[in-house]
């Protein structure tokens, strides 16, 4: 049987799909080989052990929200079009619930989250202070909505809550 040779980043591309399907305990070697039709060796070529394949993926996924909270700075957009666009970015990404997820077991995972929210709450507050708003409980709200709305399942649908949202602080300012 011939197998498949794959780079490191197909490794942490499955990775993510895993965690996004079958959470955290679902990142190991074997089970991961198997479904992608290769063999063991695949993986620790790429990965010291699972626990390095395990902050590859960490990095790879922080390193993308940081990336986009820095490109929606310079994009170009009213206040309004900004913080829309922000929120409909943060509920795109498919992966950020399962970190979250992972958040609650792991102190690296749960120390990542907690930098990413960081620099996101900079961002909204920022924009915000452009529209006059300067409590930052607004901030705070406009993320906890963008974290928690996912959670809810079908009972919602989290870009027009957000929206809701959004047109309900631009009637504040």
């Amino acid at each position: 049987m011939k197998h498949q040779r794959l780079t490191r980043r197909l490794w942490i591309e499955a990775g993510l799909l895993e965690l996004v399907e079958n959470g955290a305990a679902a990142l190991a070697a074997e089970p991961l080989a198997r479904k992608l039709g290769t063999t063991k060796g695949s993986f620790y070529w790429h990965f010291k052990d699972v626990p390095a394949f395990q902050e590859a993926i960490l990095t790879d996924w922080q390193s993308r929200a940081f990336s986009d909270v820095m490109a929606d700075l310079v994009k170009e957009g009213t206040v309004e079009q900004r913080l829309r666009r922000f929120g409909t970015m943060i509920l795109s990404d498919k992966h950020d619930p399962a970190f979250r997820a992972w958040a609650k077991t792991s102190p690296s995972v749960a120390l990542a989250i907690a930098q990413i929210d960081a620099e996101r709450l900079t961002y909204f507050t920022n924009l915000l202070r452009q529209l006059g708003v300067t409590n930052p409980g607004f901030a705070q709200s406009c993320l906890g909505a963008l974290v928690g709305l996912p959670q809810l399942g079908d009972q919602a649908d989290p870009a027009s809550a957000f929206d809701t949202m959004i047109d309900l602080v631009l009637a504040l300012k």
